[in-house]
C-alpha cells in the first residue's frame, strides 16, 4: 500500500485527500468524514489500513472547512459543492468510484451519487435523525440516493438504531449491517461482551464484503 495526499480546489474552497492506494486496485472507496471530526476517525482508519490488500484504493476526503481549520461544518449545500469539486480527482484513475463517508460525510455521499455516477454508497453511522428527534428523520436521502447503498450502524447510536431504519423497497433498496452496542463513533462500552477491535472488524469485514458483490 502507498499513501499520497494530495490538495484539491473547489469552489467551496480548498479540499484534501489522503490515498491508500491498492497495488492492483480495482475499485476507490471515497470517505469523508462527519461534522464533529475528520479523517482520523477510528472506522475511516481501519478501512484505510483493511481494503487496499484486497484490491480497493481508499481515499480519505477531508471537506474545505476542516481544511481550513474551521470548528463549525459548513452548510449541507456548501458540503455538496465540495464533494462535488473533488469528485473529477477522485474518478481520476479511471476505476468506479463509491462515494462514502460517515454521518455528515454519509448525508452528502447519498445526496450527490446519482447525479456524479458512483458505483455505490456507503454511509457508516447515518445520522438518521437527531438525538431524541426520531420525528425529524432524514431516510429519504438514504432512500433517494439512486445507488445500492451499505449502511453500518451501531447498534446504540443516539442518531438512528439499526431498528429504526425504514425497511427499504422498490428502487430503494439498501443493506444495513449493525456494529453491536457501537455509538455513533462505532465505540464499544469496556463493559460490553466483545471488543472495540471486533467491532471494527465487524465494519472492514462487512464492507469487504459488500465492495465484492458491487456490479461494477
Amino acid at each position: 500500500m502507498t499513501t499520497r495526499t494530495e490538495s484539491v480546489d473547489t469552489t467551496a474552497g480548498e479540499a484534501r485527500i489522503t490515498w491508500h492506494r491498492a497495488a492492483r486496485p480495482k475499485l476507490v472507496l471515497a470517505v469523508s468524514h462527519g461534522a464533529g471530526g475528520g479523517i482520523e476517525a477510528r472506522d475511516l482508519q481501519a478501512l484505510a489500513a483493511a481494503l487496499p490488500a484486497r484490491g480497493i484504493t481508499v481515499a480519505l476526503v477531508e471537506q474545505p472547512w476542516r481544511v481550513a481549520g474551521k470548528k463549525v461544518a459548513a452548510a449541507p449545500k456548501v458540503l455538496d459543492e465540495g464533494w462535488r469539486g473533488l469528485w473529477p480527482a477522485l474518478a481520476e484513475p479511471g476505476l468506479p468510484v463509491v462515494a462514502g463517508g460517515r454521518s455528515a460525510g454519509a448525508r452528502v455521499a447519498c445526496r450527490t451519487a446519482a447525479e456524479l455516477g458512483a458505483a455505490g454508497v456507503l454511509a457508516l453511522a447515518f445520522p438518521l435523525h437527531p438525538p431524541g428527534r426520531p420525528e425529524k428523520s432524514r431516510a429519504g436521502e438514504l432512500t433517494g440516493a439512486g445507488r445500492p447503498a451499505l449502511v453500518v450502524q451501531g447498534g446504540r447510536d443516539p442518531f438512528g438504531r439499526p431498528e429504526e431504519f425504514p425497511e427499504p423497497g422498490g428502487q430503494d433498496r439498501y443493506e444495513l449491517v449493525e456494529v453491536a452496542y457501537g455509538d455513533h463513533g462505532f465505540a464499544v462500552p469496556k463493559k460490553a461482551d466483545t471488543t472495540q477491535e471486533a467491532a471494527l472488524l465487524t465494519i472492514t469485514e462487512a464492507v469487504a464484503e459488500w465492495l465484492a458483490r458491487l456490479p461494477v
